[in-house]
């Protein structure tokens, strides 16, 4: 697996990516696990705290298509740096924010910053890597899944010592040189318009060459019409559902499971955030073989197994007493990370390559801004104390996912009209 991704320079972009990818969303969850000490400087309810974590959730999926729609029109390389450096500036904010209305504002930039990543990521990723896209995908997720696993618990022993905001503050270098390692690793756009045109793809060439000064309501209109041509296949949408299903189940889950572990289960902050950090590694070693995995047997197969897999740990989370029995929880827990590699692979491949930036950014916008409201809803029932329904409504959709993920057809069968895709 090793060997099909290195060569030719792929190893270095795959590891620039990947490393852009620890920051971005090490820095996600860093917020959530940093809202106890948080919540101590700016006094709000957890409904509250719960709906500034699906803004940045929310202002995150708001970037997915705006950035699709420019991985087609400036490349990817753009993106990623523009992504990382002003993902450097954010941290900075945060450690100014005085108030939690500029906290808000704060987590709503950082939100459009990381946003700008994943469209990029993707189709980088699979133009490069197009016999092992599944195996591509896992290492750079995986590497997102250690930043989550390491920047959080890092994040609350900081804050220890030079509070919240000096820890997010301190993080900004490590964006930056992201940002440099981007730049130097990532094939620049003309790379992107000899790949897509060496396709045979006369779609592409002439997109390529289409006047860049029609009327937006035109270029809208265009881009619509991409997005429609993307996700017309039952293949994608089936993908779609299952993946909104989790991903609301996953925002519900790490958006509390600190505050949870330390209010319900009298951990100490530096405890649960250590908790919390473990979740992601676990994901990070699922993620790492995940994907190829899906190459070998199938990504329906694997996916289902992965959902049904989750809930039983969700469902035994409010009755576990003892550090042990919450580790081993935590540490199954992170195979459901597994979805975003084994997922992402296999709705990307099935995009038109012309479109494939457009479409990809809109599929998850649509995703991430239902996803992101699970933040809220479990808020909002952990404000009622109701935080064992919480994760019984969280096993359930994890429940529905997994029936969905088992009916997903492979990606080369015939399934739409009787014509192949």
């Amino acid at each position: 697996m090793v060997a099909s991704l290195r060569g030719d320079g792929r190893g270095w972009t795959l590891l620039a990516i990947a490393g852009g990818w620890f920051f971005a969303l090490g820095l996600r969850f860093t917020i959530p696990a940093l809202l106890p000490a948080i919540r101590a400087d700016f006094p709000v309810s957890e409904t509250v705290a719960g709906a500034a974590i699906t803004l940045l959730w929310v202002t995150y999926a708001a970037m997915q298509f705006p950035a699709g729609v420019l991985v087609d029109r400036v490349g990817e390389r753009t993106l990623l740096v523009g992504s990382a450096g002003t993902g450097a500036l954010t941290m900075v904010a945060y450690a100014v924010a005085p108030t939690f209305a500029l906290f808000v504002l704060a987590t709503a930039a950082f939100g459009f910053a990381s946003g700008l990543y994943g469209p990029p990521r993707g189709t980088v990723l699979t133009r490069t890597y197009t016999d092992s896209d599944g195996a591509a995908f896992g290492i750079v997720l995986a590497a997102g899944s250690i930043g989550a696993a390491l920047v959080p618990p890092l994040a609350t022993y900081a804050t220890g010592v030079v509070g919240w905001r000096g820890a997010l503050g301190l993080t900004a270098p490590g964006f930056l040189l992201a940002a440099v390692a981007l730049g130097a690793f990532v094939p620049a756009q003309s790379t992107v318009d000899a790949a897509r045109r060496t396709d045979g793809d006369e779609a592409a060439a002439e997109a390529e060459t289409e006047p860049q000064d029609r009327p937006l309501t035109a270029r809208l209109r265009a881009a619509a019409g991409d997005v429609r041509r993307g996700v017309s296949s039952r293949k994608v949408v089936l993908a779609m559902i299952g993946t909104t299903l989790m991903l609301f189940a996953f925002q519900g889950l790490t958006a509390f499971l600190t505050t949870y572990l330390v209010t319900a289960k009298a951990l100490s902050e530096a405890t649960a955030g250590t908790l919390f950090g473990l979740l992601f590694l676990s994901a990070a070693v699922f993620q790492s073989t995940g994907g190829a995995l899906a190459d070998r047997y199938g990504y329906g197969t694997v996916l289902s197994i992965v959902a049904f897999v989750g809930i039983g740990p969700l469902l035994a989370l409010p009755f576990a007493e003892g550090i042990v029995p919450l580790v081993v929880i935590v540490l199954l827990l992170g195979m459901r990370l597994v979805v975003g590699p084994v997922a992402n692979a296999y709705i990307v491949a099935l995009l038109p390559a012309d479109v494939r930036g457009t479409a990809w950014g809109a599929i998850r916008t649509s995703l991430f801004v239902v996803g992101a409201f699970g933040s809220t809803a479990v808020g909002a029932m952990a404000d009622h104390d109701l935080y064992t329904a919480a994760f019984v409504l969280l096993a359930v959709l994890t429940a529905i996912a997994g029936v969905i993920y088992a009916y997903l057809p492979n990606r080369d069968e015939v399934t739409d009209l009787g014509n192949a895709e």
